[in-house]
């Protein structure tokens, strides 16, 4: 027994599939088409119906003429498809899909001539139509262009299209696997694998934004290129030493080389967009930073001043080098009085100590001694005489340090009241010459004029105390002129002080401050 056809043109409800037949077509064909439509389970419609299937003779005004008229949008289930789709449905034994249909449309193709063999041509032609598309469009407006992929003119088409997305090259067995699966898949164009790395070429591929993230990196560290060190070794070396840090966690994609190396090779691009963070974050006029960066000088240990109170004046003032202090010896009063010693003299409050040498008793070699101002701060004490021919200091100071008083107390003794002198200051016996007269003469006329003594004091130390009094005031001209040389010139008053201390000549220090601001005013300007 011969096997019944199957129902191909039936749905899972038994319900018949819907087919109109193009009217001019020969009697012959339309009656075969009948009986194969009816055997199938399928319907033959008199009216073009909202879903079916017109069957049409390829290239025909009458099927141009259907098409014109019943395509719609709105009727997506109406396919327009050869008089042979029954037969190729009889063969497949099944309803073949309309795969090649986009946007309501047959999708346009054209078959490459590299496919030769007249009867493939054919062949594939009406697969493509009985799959709902169209191959009978030429090479500029087809979407797909099928070629054989065993010549050289296929790579030539894929190379001269993979750059535009309107079009696909396939081989001619893509429509033979599109049917198969019931859908359309396009070949995607993929960058071929070089097989390894070329030269020079990094092993990870930096990113857009590993270039960002090096470009703020150099833009915080050094802002301006003009000062250089963006090629240096250390500058990476310290990027990839925040790795530890969880912010800078992209670091570890690559190494310190790699990151130097990519911005020696892109440097005048990367140059550009490290110029723009920086201008972004550049500060504006009379904010701090707007005259660019300078390296950050070492912290030095911070030393602590001493206040100067109108009656006291400390003993670094008079080693800088005040000129007004240095003759102060010569204004001791010129009769070279000692000062007795039982008077219990006690420093001045200007801070400065009398000290007296004795006579003409320590031998011919100290004939006479006048009588030494030392400057010296009041809370330090005269050191000890070295040897008989120092000068020694005045017993009261000396009281100051009980241990001192017991140990020297005995050598350096004084008279007191009428006691006879001690035996330092006892007179060497008188020689031959008249310089003994003369010293017997000076110490007579000293022991005639002890009375007299405290009043020259009180005017001495007057005089001390004035000199204090314009030393002080020296030094806040000094200070004065300091500030107004930082004022004008925008330092720091420290800076302006710490070259006035080397150099000592206020001109060449305001001059160089001037230079300095200048210099930095043409070199950055004022924005």
């Amino acid at each position: 027994m011969a096997q019944a056809n199957p129902m191909i043109f039936q749905d899972s409800n038994g319900q018949s599939v819907k087919f109109f037949i193009q009217k001019d077509l020969s009697e012959d064909i339309q009656a075969d088409l009948c009986e194969n439509i009816t055997s199938l389970g399928g319907r033959i419609e008199t009216k073009v119906p909202r879903a079916g299937y017109i069957l049409v003779q390829p290239n025909t005004p009458e099927e141009e003429r259907l098409r014109a008229c019943w395509t719609s949008h709105e009727r997506p289930e109406r396919f327009f498809v050869p008089y042979t789709y029954i037969e190729a449905c009889k063969s497949a034994k099944k309803l073949i899909p309309q795969i090649f249909i986009e946007n309501g449309q047959p999708i346009p193709m054209y078959i490459h001539p590299s496919i030769a063999n007249p009867n493939a041509r054919n062949a594939l032609a009406d697969r493509i139509m009985h799959s709902g598309g169209n191959p009978n469009i030429n090479a500029q407006g087809a979407r797909v262009i099928l070629a054989d992929p065993n010549t050289d003119v296929f790579q030539t088409l894929v190379k001269t299209y993979q750059g535009d997305p309107s079009k696909y090259i396939e081989s001619f067995h893509w429509v033979k696997k599109c049917i198969l699966n019931d859908a359309v898949a396009f070949t995607p164009v993929v960058y071929k694998n070089p097989g390894g790395r070329r030269p020079g070429e990094e092993r990870t591929q930096f990113t857009d934004d590993d270039e960002e993230r090096l470009c703020q990196w150099i833009a915080d560290k050094i802002p301006y290129k003009s000062t250089g060190g963006r090629t240096g070794n250390r500058l990476y070396q310290q990027l990839c030493e925040q790795a530890g840090e969880p912010e800078y966690s992209w670091v570890t994609r690559h190494t310190w080389q790699s990151w130097r190396e990519r911005y020696k090779k892109n440097a005048a691009r990367l140059d550009v967009m490290i110029t723009a963070i920086v201008e972004q974050k550049r500060p504006a006029q009379g904010e701090k930073g707007q005259y660019g960066y300078v390296r950050q000088p070492e912290e030095k240990p911070k030393r602590t001043r001493k206040k100067r109170k109108a009656d006291q004046i400390d003993e670094s003032f008079v080693h800088s080098g005040a000129e007004g202090l240095v003759g102060l010896s010569s204004m001791v009063p010129p009769n070279g009085q000692v000062v007795p010693s039982h008077m219990g003299m006690h420093p001045p409050s200007s801070g400065f100590q009398m000290m007296d040498a004795p006579s003409s008793q320590h031998g011919p070699h100290h004939a006479h001694y006048p009588p030494m101002m030392h400057i010296a701060s009041t809370s330090q004490a005269t050191p000890p005489p070295q040897s008989t021919q120092d000068v020694p200091a005045v017993p009261s100071q000396q009281r100051k340090s009980p241990t001192r008083e017991e140990d020297e107390e005995p050598e350096w003794a004084v008279r007191v009241g009428n006691a006879p002198p001690p035996h330092w200051a006892q007179p060497i016996p008188p020689q031959e010459g008249g310089e003994n007269s003369n010293k017997k003469q000076r110490i007579s006329e000293g022991s005639e004029t002890e009375e007299a003594a405290p009043a020259d004091l009180n005017e001495t130390n007057q005089a001390q105390a004035q000199l204090a009094l314009a030393a002080l005031a020296n030094l806040h001209v000094i200070d004065s002129n300091l500030s107004e040389i930082a004022r004008e010139s925008r330092f720091t008053l420290e800076e302006v002080k710490e070259y006035y201390d080397k150099c000592g000549e206020m001109g060449r220090t305001r001059a160089r401050f001037q230079e300095m601001r200048l210099f930095l005013q043409e070199k950055f300007g004022a924005e």
